[in-house]
């Protein structure tokens, strides 16, 4: 089974991240140029938050907020959960699934390690189910 650790291994692993006293337009205009759902807030390398593009819809847009005057403290997640480098994908993926998010930072001792997107696990575990299915061809077919 494979987890958190081995994946953050293989995939990219830049982390985009905004400070809580950015605005909001620079948040989105980060996650635009970077073809990003999200961003960490970050507040002396400590992760504060999480701004996605669900609160920028639901907090700037339907509240009638301006997002070059807003700052991202003001609307973005402060109650991050989070995955350890143990954790197996299938966990993290309940966890999303169960808390209807799509990024999920990955912490380890206190310090902020990678960020995994809904997306990353789908594929890894859809990969993970492929391999498993040859092995077992290989296995049925007596190879």
């Amino acid at each position: 089974m494979k987890r958190v650790r081995d994946l953050l291994r293989e995939k990219d692993t830049d982390m985009w991240s905004v400070a809580p006293d950015d605005t909001v337009y620079d948040a989105i205009k980060l996650m635009a140029d970077k073809n990003i759902g999200a961003v960490l807030v970050l507040d002396g390398g400590r992760l504060v938050g999480l701004l996605s593009e669900r609160d920028y819809a639901r907090k700037i847009t339907l509240e009638n907020r301006r997002s070059r005057e807003t700052a991202v403290r003001d609307v973005m997640t402060t109650h991050v959960a989070y995955a350890e480098p143990s954790e197996t994908l299938e966990e993290c993926m309940a966890l999303m699934t169960d808390k209807r998010f799509r990024h999920l930072p990955v912490m380890e001792d206190d310090t902020l390690i990678g960020v995994l997107s809904i997306g990353d696990l789908v594929k890894a575990v859809i990969a993970e189910q492929r391999f498993l299915i040859k092995q077992l061809e290989h296995y049925i077919s007596g190879g």
